[in-house]
């Protein structure tokens, strides 16, 4: 090699030598750990809550049945008002379809909603360590940007928990898609149930977007039960504190997503 080239090679060289050794750096940084992952989750999500005073919205409700007791289908259109911590109230605006669905499942989801918006059951339903096992199984690349996909299994099988996949926003710490299956059946009468679950971003806050729950009936048939959350309206709310300003924050699971995402793994398709 001539001298004169020798000075801009070792330069390269040199460069090279810098940049991959900041390669594992950047990898740390871009990959946290497990634990860090299921900590920040735990630590925005009562930021959330805490912030989240109040809101209103607009679902459509849709249950079809299929089965030997024939076809079956109803459908429900519901106001929702919530305010902090645990008042949510609903008023039905307009139903069709069968009165039976109607009656024993569309109403029985609001009912169950209620039931699980408890302190009490906000405690035992916690998306948290105390409740769960998680696994890391990889990232994914949303529109929104990338995803921490992780595996939970519940650690008792009360009946608002529930085993399967969830998406975190790399960013936000936010669970934005959720795969899973109730930790037990919600009735005698349910085999199985599937549930996938989808939040969109509403202000500061991840927040229902569309729900779509298959259910398979132990003396046959199919059910498929579809919720679309629109017209959210953040009507109080506080500035979001720091990630690590929310000591003393009231415990939560996903925030006030979670606790209607519990009724929908609780009731499935159960007659009352």
């Amino acid at each position: 090699m001539p001298h004169a080239k020798r000075p801009r090679a070792f330069a390269l060289l040199t460069l090279l030598g810098v940049i991959f050794a900041q390669v594992p750096l950047l990898m740390a940084q871009e990959s946290p750990t497990l634990t860090a992952i299921v900590s920040r989750l735990e630590r925005k999500n009562r930021q959330r809550l805490e912030a989240l005073r109040a809101f209103e919205g607009t679902r459509n409700y849709r249950l079809e049945y299929q089965g030997p007791f024939g076809n079956r289908e109803a459908a429900m259109t519901v106001s929702v008002s919530y305010k902090s911590p645990d008042d949510k109230r609903f008023s039905i605006v307009a139903q069709s379809g069968s009165k039976f669905l109607f009656d024993h499942v569309l109403k029985g989801l609001l009912d169950g909603e209620t039931e699980a918006a408890t302190d009490e059951n906000q405690k035992k339903t916690a998306l948290t360590t105390d409740n769960y096992d998680f696994s890391l199984l990889g990232t994914d690349q949303a529109p929104t940007g990338r995803q921490y996909v992780i595996a939970v299994t519940p650690k008792t099988d009360y009946k608002y928990l529930y085993r399967g996949k969830i998406w975190i926003d790399a960013s936000d710490y936010a669970v934005t898609r959720i795969e899973a299956e109730p930790s037990k059946s919600p009735s005698f009468w349910v085999k199985r149930s599937q549930v996938r679950h989808k939040y969109e971003k509403v202000e500061d806050f991840w927040l229902p977007e569309e729900n779509r729950t298959e259910s398979w009936i132990r003396l046959g048939g199919h059910a498929l039960l579809s919720i679309d959350y629109e017209n959210y309206k953040i009507t109080d709310r506080l500035p979001l504190a720091p990630l690590d300003g929310a000591a003393g924050a009231r415990n939560a699971s996903l925030g006030i997503e979670w606790n209607e995402q519990t009724a929908l793994l609780l009731t499935g398709f159960q007659f009352k």
